[in-house]
Formats: C-alpha cells, sequence, structure tokens
C-alpha cells in the first residue's frame, strides 16, 4: 500500500516530536516534570536546566516544523469542488505553514534566546489554536472524514483555547502538543484510509 507524502510527514512528526523531547527529557540535569516544567525548558542550555540535552529538543522542533509543511500542502487532498471548503482549507494549509515555520523559530530561538523565544511560542500556539479550528470546521461535512476526529480536534482546540487564554500552566502545555499532536496522527489516518 502507497501511503500519500502527507500521510508520511504526520507519522514523521509525531515520531521526530516525541523522540526528541523524551530523549532530551533523559538528558535533563535535575529533576524535571511536566506539571512544573514548560516543554521549552528542555531547549534552555543553563548549567541549571538542559546543558547536555537542549540541542536535541531544538533539534526536534526545527525538524519537526520542516516536517509540518508536507503535512499541512498535504490538505490539498480534502479539496472538493465546493468553493467555501477549498477556500477554507487553502487558508487552513497556510495558517498550518506558518505554524511549522514558528516552531521551528522555537528551536532556533530556544528559551535561552529570552523575549524572542517567547514571541514565537505565543505566536505557534495562537496559530495552533487557529489551524485546529480551521481544518475542523473545513472538513467537518466532508463525506470522507471521520466524524469522531472531528469532535476530537473541536475538544482540542478547546484545550488550546484555554492553555492560550486562560490558564498558562506548564501541564496544560504539555497537554496541549500533545494532544494535538494525536490529531495530527488521527488526520494521517483518516488521509491514509
Amino acid at each position: 500500500m502507497k501511503l500519500p507524502v502527507s500521510s508520511l510527514a504526520g507519522v514523521a512528526v509525531i515520531i521526530l516530536y516525541c523522540v526528541f523531547t523524551f530523549s532530551s527529557w533523559a538528558l535533563f540535569s535535575t529533576t524535571y516534570s511536566p506539571a512544573t516544567n514548560w516543554l521549552s525548558d528542555l531547549g534552555n542550555s543553563s548549567p541549571t536546566y538542559n546543558p547536555r540535552g537542549a540541542i536535541l529538543y531544538n533539534l526536534g522542533c526545527i525538524l519537526t516544523g520542516i516536517a509540518l509543511f508536507p503535512f499541512f500542502i498535504g490538505l490539498y487532498k480534502w479539496h472538493t469542488d465546493e468553493r467555501w471548503r477549498k477556500m477554507s482549507l487553502s487558508i487552513s494549509q497556510a495558517v498550518g505553514c506558518l505554524a511549522a515555520f514558528a516552531l521551528i523559530m522555537i528551536g532556533v530561538f530556544s528559551e535561552d534566546s529570552g523575549s524572542l523565544h517567547i514571541l514565537w511560542s505565543d505566536v505557534f500556539f495562537l496559530l495552533n489554536l487557529v489551524v485546529l479550528i480551521l481544518v475542523g470546521a473545513s472538513l467537518f461535512t466532508h463525506s470522507r472524514y471521520i466524524k469522531a476526529i472531528a469532535y476530537y480536534g473541536f475538544t482540542v482546540a478547546a484545550i488550546n483555547l484555554a492553555f492560550v487564554f486562560v490558564s498558562n500552566t506548564p501541564l496544560l502545555e504539555w497537554f496541549t502538543v500533545f494532544t494535538s499532536l494525536g490529531y495530527v496522527g488521527l488526520i494521517t489516518y483518516n488521509m491514509a484510509k
């Protein structure tokens, strides 16, 4: 069975982010906990954080961002003759590519970079929220889109909304990122199917 490039990219997104994140965590210099530490702490190379593993987390963000480009571009497979859907998906793809670029910038400007890192993190999470809503709205009535995935996507968007606008805590950040990866996995499955 030949999988579309977008499906392979979706798998790569999940594997790359998880492998580099958990490898970096294994090298963290002190006790690390998702309840008290931000994901970006893994990319902080200062001696009190992650001098040995920071490069892994930052490289993981860059490679994951690169893999997100073909994933989002591959959403063209969902285009139909309906103008509104094609337009909505095209906007979703553009916003997704901007989110991918922001994730790359999170890796380039690690937590060591201070305000630049915060700026790119804020941009990424805001764009992630927008793309979750747009993709869900664009595909919700598509005949080949699995409705359970749509509901999951809207739930993930609500979690992301809570993280961006309500409660800015490390545990919610972890939950937001990994449920978003789950959404990538489900869309990848739906595309391959």
